[in-house]
């Protein structure tokens, strides 16, 4: 995770030219992908949630590109379509919710049926194959001219902090169960570079 790269490079880490470094879990900034391209031989950026078996598309940076971090093509074995609120695919250029299918999407979550329901859907005459169930990722993204993925953020409040996904609603919601408190706001900032916090 791009948490974990800060860290290595904060401790001092002067990194390896025969290492590829793969990058995911958290969004990849250009900063932090400058810093490891003058340290490694190659920086990949990765993408997919856990529901999809982690990495559904990956984007090769390259020093020309590296102010415009994309999340690539789908990996083999893999469908990633942008999808507007009709469950239609968007033209490319046109923002819509990124929807993942194939060999790595999940069946869904353990005894909690209602939120498999929300979050996956079966499409079994689908003409493609990888696309007869697909999961919903909550991320907005659109399809580039050249073919790959651009992501656009979240369509709700949820962040992910050093890895792990974090939904700011739950935790003001908590917060204001106590009696002592009216009102909360709960929101990612990042005071210093790869240093985030709520």
């Amino acid at each position: 995770t791009p948490s974990r790269w800060h860290l290595l490079l904060e401790a001092g880490w002067a990194g390896n030219p025969r290492l590829k470094a793969l990058v995911g879990g958290e969004p990849l900034t250009p900063d932090l992908a400058s810093r490891l391209l003058a340290r490694c031989g190659e920086v990949w950026n990765m993408y997919g949630p856990t529901e999809t078996t982690v990495w559904s598309s990956c984007w090769r940076v390259s020093p020309d590109a590296v102010q415009a971090i994309d999340l690539g093509r789908p990996v083999l074995n893999t469908s990633v379509q942008v999808l507007d609120r009709h469950l239609q695919p968007c033209p490319i250029g046109v923002p819509g919710e990124i929807w993942i299918g194939g060999a790595g999407v999940a069946i869904g979550y353990h005894r909690q049926p209602a939120l498999t329901a929300e979050r996956f859907i079966d499409q079994p005459q689908a003409p493609d194959p990888l696309a007869t169930r697909l999961y919903r990722t909550g991320d907005r993204g659109r399809w580039r001219c050249d073919g790959s993925l651009e992501h656009g953020g979240r369509f709700d409040d949820q962040i992910k902090l050093r890895g792990f996904r974090v939904e700011l609603g739950e935790i003001e919601s908590r917060l204001l169960g106590h009696e002592a408190i009216a009102r909360a706001v709960v929101a990612l900032r990042e005071d210093a570079p790869g240093q985030a916090r709520l």
